[in-house]
Parts: C-alpha cells; structure tokens; sequence
C-alpha cells in the first residue's frame, strides 16, 4: 500500500488544480475528507424527493378525477382515461431528458437542479386546478417536459462522493425517489378531496372544494418551492476547466485504481483501458446501454404496477377489487415509505458490498413474481386480516422495487467517466420515460379490460392484470444475465 499511495501523491503533485474550477474543489473535498459528504447528500436527497413527489401522487385520486371530468361513459373505461392522464409526464420527460442531460454536461447540474423545482411548482398547481381531461394531461405533459432533476441528481450524488462511499450516495438518491412514489400517492390519497373528509374544515364552496384536487398538488409545490431555495446552496460538480483536463481526468481514474489495489504505473498508462467510454460514443458503450434497457423493463414493471394499484384497491369488490377509498390507499402506501426508507439506509449498502447490485436486482425480480402472485387472493379476504396482509405486501413489493433500481443506477454510472455522467443520466432517463409513458397506458388499458372479463375460464379478471405485470418482470430477469447484460469494469462489482 505504501507504493500506491506514493504513486497517488507524485500524481496529485504533477496535476494542476483549477482554483475557479467547481469540479477541483469537490475532488480536493473528497480527497481531504475521508468521510461521508452528509450535508450535500442530504440536500440531494431532499431534492429528489421534489422532483418525485408529483410523479404518482395523482394515482390515488386519479380514478375520481377522470369520473367528475365526465368523459368515461362506463364505469369500466375510466381505467383507460386514466391511463393517458398518467402517460403524459413520462411522454414528455421522454422528448427532454437527454436534453437536459446534455444541459448539465455543459452548465452544471446546479441551474438544471434549480430549473427543475421551479417546474414543479408552477405545473403541479396548475395540474391540481384542472377542470377537465385535456388540461390535465397538458399540464403533466408539461411537468414532464421541463423536470429534468433525476439525472443530474444522480451524476451528482455519484460526483460528491468518493468511490467507496457512492453506493450509498446512490443508494440514498434511490431512497428518496422510491419515497416519493410512495409518499406522493399518500399525500394525493389523503388530501384529496378535502371538502367531502373534511367538512368542517373545507366547505364545498371553498377553493379546495371546487377544486377537491388542489390540495395535494399545492403541498407538493409548497415544499419543491422551499426546495429549489434550498439547491441555491448546493455546490457544482461539474468540471469547467480548460487547461490540463485530460490530467484531470486520467488522475481522478487513475486515483480510483489505486484504491482498489490495481498496479499505479499500469493505470497511469492504461486509464484507457479501464475507462473505454471516455473514447467512444455513449450508444456504443454496451455495458451502459445494456444496464439501461435492462433498466427500462422494470420501470415499465414498475410505473404500470404504480398505475393499477390504486385502481385496483378503489374499485368495487365485485370487479376484484379492494373498494378501499383514496384514504385507505394513502395509508397504506405511507406504512410502505416508512418501510422502505429504513431498509435502504440501514440494509441496502450492506447487501450490495456483499452480493453486488446485480445479484441483488436478480433476487429482488424473483422475490416480486411470487409476490405478485398472490394479489388476486388477498381481495378475497376482508378486516383485519386483509389490512395487515396488504400493508405488508405493498411494503415488500416497494422495497423490492427500489433496491432494483438502485442497483442498476450504480451499473449505469460506473459505466461512464464524469464528462459523459450526465447525458448518460439523461439517455436513460429518456429511454425509461418512453417505457414509463407506456406503463400507465397499458396498465390502465389492461386494467380496463381486465375488469370486464370477470367470468372468464382463464386467469379472470384482476388475474390477468397481475399475470402481465409478472410477464413484464420475467422478461427483465431474463435480461440481466450474460450475453446480454455486460458490466462495467469495475472491481467493487
């Protein structure tokens, strides 16, 4: 050890640092700072948690958005208006996040980060003061288009963290998206319609009573407004110097070499090697691409099972529902947030330094097939028993979702130097947002469907819905062993 850390001394000596350079400084931090950067994770975190709040907070109330709209004429076909309503923003988010990826790259992850909450603000009240279907769809449309935060968050909770430490860093931006569409929904199941929960507090004649869907949408705004005064704070990661930025950037791969115990001298002349992407063009980088598809799969899983949950648990029993209220699904998927935040901070790390995130993504899929399996039997039960059973299975099939995740993410930015982070970020947030836009309108079509095949010999009603959701994850499982999935070269995996 002691010739590595000679060798990582005469390197740092001979790189010139750029005093102006905000990149510099973080890797100066890091390098003097052995520790955790709490502080600016916890502010990524926070930010996150802005950006994903508005994503499903509507999914609880949405199935009695679309009936006071009036343009479903059975009771059946609102799980297919739904469905667009919920496509909208992934659709857009399709059409801009490379875009802002490639924003980031060139300005920072700073103004996209900030731009990003303002969006959140301004289109989540506007969504929340619809008052009829295309307006709805317009505005998420739009939320969509201009909130492109979860790519640079991630390339910069992996920038300000030291290498050993960006699991968790990952780990904690992961946390917090899946808290959002957990936390989102409860709110949206919660406070929508206040002036029905609530009478002596909102009287129908009230702005939250002519508008029972306000509510939510303006305390997610309320909050990413104190959010996007808070990022104002929050340090650049980006490198913009322009002298010596090949030594830069050979000696931050280089320094990572060293500490996992690889030969200096090789390193210093092989960087290449180790980091092919910082040559070749992003689509020809398979072990990105790889992780990305693999990536959008379950996404699609997930954001169609985000969708035909609550539909699910709201229609009436004798479609093979739960005829809970929006309230009763906001319960549930508050104890889920609360669940799945403890695991990810206290277990995750620990399971992803022993097993690896692809093994952990593996176990997790297997886990959610039999879980999915169940579904259509718990509608047959009632009371208690139905209330613990439920809670317990949208807990595990949150945790499962987000360690998934999570572990892809880290394949995804392992797999590019930090000049490319952010529009590989972008490419696959793009990517999963087309797949994202599909979910909804597929899971609110075969939903739809679904209901009207009560009686049917095979897989009837609410069996269908789940048996696709599990087809769509047997798919995804498959697709994360070799040849198809490649790794980067990276030791830790």
């Amino acid at each position: 050890m002691a010739e590595y850390r000679e060798a990582l001394l005469k390197q740092e000596e001979r790189i010139h640092y750029d005093e102006n350079c905000p990149g510099c400084k973080i890797d100066r931090l890091k390098r003097s700072n052995s520790g955790i950067p709490l502080k600016h994770l916890l502010c990524a975190f926070t930010v996150c948690l802005a950006a994903a709040l508005p994503i499903s907070s509507l999914f609880p109330f949405l199935y009695f958005m679309i009936r006071d709209f009036h343009i479903a004429k059975r009771e059946e076909d609102i799980g297919f208006y739904a469905g667009f309503v919920g496509s909208a923003f992934m659709f857009g988010r399709f059409l801009t996040s490379i875009l802002w990826g490639m924003i980031a790259d060139r300005y920072g992850r700073k103004p996209v980060i900030m731009f990003g909450t303002l969006a959140v603000v301004i289109f989540n009240t506007l969504f929340g003061l619809s008052t009829n279907f295309w307006m709805a769809v317009s505005m998420r449309f739009l939320l969509g288009s201009l909130c492109g935060i979860l790519g640079p968050i991630k390339a910069y909770a992996s920038e300000i963290c030291r290498e050993e430490y960006q699991a968790f860093g990952m780990s904690l931006i992961s946390t917090s998206w899946g808290l959002g569409l957990v936390i989102g929904p409860a709110l949206g199941g919660f406070l929508a319609q206040p002036a029905e929960k609530f009478p002596k507090i909102f009287s129908k004649e009230s702005l939250f009573g002519r508008f029972p869907y306000l509510l939510p949408c303006l305390s997610i705004s309320v909050f990413a407004l104190a959010v996007a005064f808070m990022s104002c704070w929050m340090p650049e990661t980006l490198d913009v110097h322009t002298k010596n930025d090949e030594e830069h950037e050979e000696f931050s791969n280089s320094s990572d070499s060293i500490r996992h115990g690889a030969n200096p001298k090789g390193n210093l002349q092989e960087s290449e090697d180790t980091c092919p992407t910082s040559q070749q063009s992003l689509l020809k980088n398979w072990p990105l691409m790889s992780s990305i598809i693999v990536y959008c799969v379950f996404q699609l899983h997930d954001m169609a099972y985000a969708e035909i949950f609550p539909l699910w648990a709201v229609s009436p029993k004798k479609y093979g529902g739960l005829s809970y209220s929006s309230s009763d699904v906001g319960e549930v998927l508050a104890i889920s947030g609360f669940g799945l935040l403890l695991f990810q901070l206290l277990f995750y790390p620990m399971f992803e330094r022993t097993f690896g995130p692809v093994m952990v993504s593996r176990t997790g899929a297997v886990v959610t097939i039999l879980l999915l399996s169940s579904y259509p039997f718990i509608s047959m039960l009632s009371g208690v028993t139905l209330t613990l059973v439920i809670n317990c299975a949208s807990l595990l099939k949150n945790v499962l979702s987000v360690s998934i995740t999570t572990g892809l993410f880290l394949l995804q930015n392992r797999a590019v130097t930090q000049r490319k982070r952010g529009a590989a970020n972008g490419l696959a947030m793009s990517a999963m947002s087309l797949f994202k836009a599909v979910g909804p309108a597929g899971g609110g079509a075969v939903f739809s469907w679904a209901q009207k095949r009560q009686k049917a010999f095979f897989l009837p009603g609410d069996h269908m819905v789940f048996f696709v959701l599990n087809v769509i994850e047997v798919i995804a499982l498959i697709m994360t062993f070799k040849p198809f999935l490649a790794l980067p070269v990276d030791n830790s995996l």
